[in-house]
């Protein structure tokens, strides 16, 4: 279930710390949590379909290192996105 990439850029746009920023820990929180969000729907119609729910486990281990990270580097910046992702949602 990848992103579109009309979406992607407007998560990237929204989420974006600096001008031409796409690796940030809070743009990546954000794409991960979109993708998290369509493979759970995904996974609600097709419940056998292992291999999407390994590929999901996955994204929601990958998207909790980097929320212990951003924790770690500034807890200001992880309650701003936390904040912000699900407010969008």
């Amino acid at each position: 279930m990848p992103l579109s990439p009309i979406d992607k850029k407007k998560i990237i746009e929204k989420f974006k710390t600096v001008e031409g920023d796409t690796g940030s820990p809070e743009v990546q929180i954000a794409l991960l949590t979109e993708r998290i969000t369509k493979v759970t729907e995904h996974l609600k119609m097709h419940g056998h379909d292992m291999r999407s729910r390994r590929g999901l486990l996955s994204m929601i281990s990958k998207r909790r290192r980097l929320m212990n990270f951003l924790e770690k580097v500034d807890k200001k910046r992880l309650s701003k996105i936390l904040s912000a992702v699900q407010g969008s949602n």
